[in-house]
């Protein structure tokens, strides 16, 4: 129940715009993802842009939850909702989300996406992808869609900063982001970006500046994670070389808090946690505990009483 709170897209204490309000009250029932692996891979991976991949990116290719591979799209699917109805009760969504989800010619994208797509009782899709990996007929067979069924395109940016891209293998730049952001703008398809809070050469106010930077982007969600170290990923190595200094909890709650002050409070936020297989992750282990870090945000922005976009300029 909503009590003492003044954030207008909330029916609890939350004062932040939750993915879980978002499903709630455009389908009108419990909805959740079901992570799904498309047999893809990703040009910083298969030598077009490099090899290995994002320095923070794990061996699954940030699809660490994902259905296996080795089966069928359609049989990982129900096997994620079988696993999901042990938790809850509601609508199905596919999501792509291991490795780049668009990177591959159009009829191989087709064969992927029309199954969920025709599927009646799933209200929209999720495509993890790269802002260099959309091409115009992809953008235009997701348009067409996009008046039928809710389309949702997730971009890992994860920094605004062409230097932080350059120190992460990211493979392309801050203005082709925004290159993209401009063909999907205005395509009835939804765009979620990915922020990443803590790279160690970062400091607070370059984590401001990011989501300073979306708060005024024509997108519709965001993510925000904090750094993982994983066993598999490069940086992972670079740990084990030269330990570096990670946030600890009560500095990624400030952060959080004041990215989300900036944030337009018609925002939806879909993560705030970043989940890594608990087996992989060898720090900040705080991440670990999703629920202790959720609980932290909420109970820190009830006692400032502030809430998302509170300090939202346009």
């Amino acid at each position: 129940m909503k009590t003492n709170n003044p954030f207008p897209y909330s029916d609890d204490h939350k004062r932040y715009h939750t993915w879980n309000y978002y499903l709630r009250h455009t389908y009108h029932t419990k909805a959740f993802k079901v992570a799904l692996d498309g047999g893809f891979t990703c040009p910083n991976r298969d030598g077009l842009l490099g090899y290995g991949g994002c320095t923070y990116c794990s061996a699954a290719g940030s699809g660490d939850f994902a259905q296996s591979r080795s089966q069928d799209l359609l049989t990982q699917f129900r096997l994620g909702k079988e696993k999901m109805a042990q938790k809850w009760q509601g609508l199905a969504i596919p999501y792509f989300q291991a490795f780049t989800n668009t990177y591959a010619p159009l009829a191989q994208l087709k064969e992927r996406f029309l199954p969920f797509l025709y599927m009646e009782d799933v209200p929209c899709i999720c495509i993890a992808t790269r802002a260099d990996c959309l091409s115009q007929d992809t953008i235009h067979f997701l348009t067409q869609w996009a008046q039928k069924k809710d389309i949702w395109i997730e971009l890992g940016l994860q920094s605004i900063h062409d230097e932080s891209a350059k120190r992460i293998h990211r493979g392309h730049t801050y203005a082709q982001f925004l290159t993209c952001i401009e063909q999907l703008q205005g395509t009835g398809i939804h765009i979620c970006v990915h922020l990443i809070n803590g790279f160690p050469w970062e400091s607070k106010m370059h984590m401001l500046k990011s989501a300073a930077a979306l708060a005024k982007l024509p997108i519709h969600a965001v993510k925000l994670h904090m750094l993982h170290v994983l066993r598999g990923s490069s940086m992972a190595n670079e740990y084990s070389s030269s330990p570096f200094v990670l946030l600890d909890l009560d500095q990624y709650v400030e952060i959080v808090i004041e990215q989300l002050e900036l944030l337009p409070p018609t925002m939806i936020i879909q993560r705030l946690s970043g989940d890594g297989a608990k087996q992989d992750l060898i720090v900040p282990k705080w991440t670990a505990d999703k629920k202790k870090v959720l609980n932290t945000i909420d109970r820190t922005m009830k006692t400032r009483n502030t809430w998302q976009g509170r300090c939202y300029q346009k």
